[in-house]
């Protein structure tokens, strides 16, 4: 038997008064009924998934609904079943945030077609065509590049007290997705931009929440040499081991600071929430919601979708967040672009054509020409055919140390 889940609507004080409940959030045998739903993969010990769950809360008292959260909902039917939960307990818009879960809020997006189904890194909302389902995303690429030009610049200055560091750091990723790929891409160019000479291994883990797994492929980084370690999965298990270690460590979807003050430098997250004030504004308003959806800086449909934590509070060095400024501001012009061909070269040569698999199909094949050139600057234009992330180019400089997963 199904269970309806209701949660109380919180008071939003605006302007010193106390806002009226919205028509919207339905009332039904004196209980309120969820308006949005958020299915999760995990649940808030997951950064990844309490990235999510704290913007969607936030959300949800901003503007004045009531919002029912799903955790520990794998990627199997039995997000299906959730999300049909969900939509019989009233609920105008469901939302899951994990990759696997696509292909089950589908099925429920055709079978209960009066509810806004969205989906964050999905990859068929444009090829599917349905209006009530939708992908979302945003540019984390920059944030992941602004994180690695700080790292770089701690790299620079490690390197500058002491001859024997190595311009070597290290990135535990999860999978050898295309999101994972942009991802420590956009890291490793962000570091190179500091010190050119970088190089960069990749151990992958085959999950994204293993904390276990997590921790030992950062401890084989630093045992291959790596002085700064970066991360693409959702434990502590990689910032703890380079807490134990002393070696600095950029994590992800939140501060490690409190677990790790002597070598946490910075994290960059998604700042989900300007996205589900958006799709509760447009279910309101009865305004389409758009079918790919990307935040960034400056560009995309709403500022702050990329966020940076405050910087660590020992481990960064003088000077980094004049850094950070000048180089937000930089990609917010569009006078930077993060896959400039210029910065890199892919078996040592720079890139004039690439054809990137944005229409996503069983056989994985290239269909949309992803080099373009805007300001005078040719780049890979990463997000900008599609909400989730296609960038799957290995290039020089990068070696994986396992690649099974």
């Amino acid at each position: 038997m199904k269970k309806l889940l209701t949660l109380l609507v919180a008071l939003v004080l605006t302007f010193g008064a106390v806002a009226a409940l919205p028509a919207c959030s339905e009332t039904g045998s004196g209980e309120e009924k969820p308006f949005i739903g958020l299915i999760a993969l995990h649940d808030s010990n997951s950064t990844y998934d309490k990235n999510f769950i704290d913007a969607f809360n936030a959300a949800c008292e901003a503007k004045g609904v009531v919002g029912s959260v799903k955790t520990g909902i794998p990627e199997d039917n039995k997000c299906y079943d959730t999300a049909a939960e969900l939509a019989d307990a009233g609920c105008k818009i469901i939302f899951a945030d994990s990759f696997g879960h696509e292909s089950f809020l589908l099925k429920a997006a055709k079978e209960f077609t009066d509810v806004q189904f969205c989906h964050a890194t999905g990859t068929t909302a444009h090829t599917e065509n349905l209006s009530n389902f939708h992908n979302a995303f945003a540019s984390i690429y920059e944030g992941r590049y602004l994180a690695g030009v700080v790292a770089g610049l701690k790299l620079k200055a490690m390197m500058d007290a002491d001859s024997t560091v190595q311009p070597k750091v290290g990135y535990v990723g999860a999978f050898t997705y295309a999101e994972v790929i942009s991802g420590y891409t956009s890291w490793y160019l962000g570091v190179k931009s500091i010190v050119p000479a970088v190089e960069m291994q990749v151990q992958f883990t085959g999950s994204w929440y293993d904390e276990t797994a997590e921790k030992t492929a950062a401890e084989t980084l630093i045992k291959e040499g790596c002085v700064l370690i970066s991360q693409h999965a959702d434990s502590m298990g990689a910032p703890t081991a380079c807490e134990t270690a002393n070696v600095p460590n950029v994590s992800y979807n939140g501060s490690t600071e409190a677990s790790c003050p002597n070598t946490f430098l910075i994290s960059s997250r998604i700042n989900w929430q300007p996205y589900f004030e958006y799709i509760i504004d447009c279910v309101k308003k009865n305004e389409t919601i758009v079918t790919d959806y990307v935040g960034g800086f400056g560009t995309g449909y709403t500022d702050g979708s990329v966020a940076m934590t405050e910087l660590g509070k020992i481990a960064p060095v003088a000077g980094t967040q004049a850094k950070i400024d000048e180089v937000a501001a930089a990609l917010r012009a569009g006078t930077l672009k993060v896959f400039d061909v210029s910065t890199f070269t892919v078996k040592g040569e720079t890139l004039t054509s690439y054809l990137a698999d944005v229409d996503t199909d069983a056989d994985y094949a290239p269909d949309t020409e992803a080099i373009k050139t805007e300001n005078g600057i040719t780049y890979f234009a990463e997000s900008e055919f599609r909400s989730a992330p296609y960038f799957n180019i290995q290039i020089d400089g990068i070696q994986l140390l396992n690649t099974e997963f």
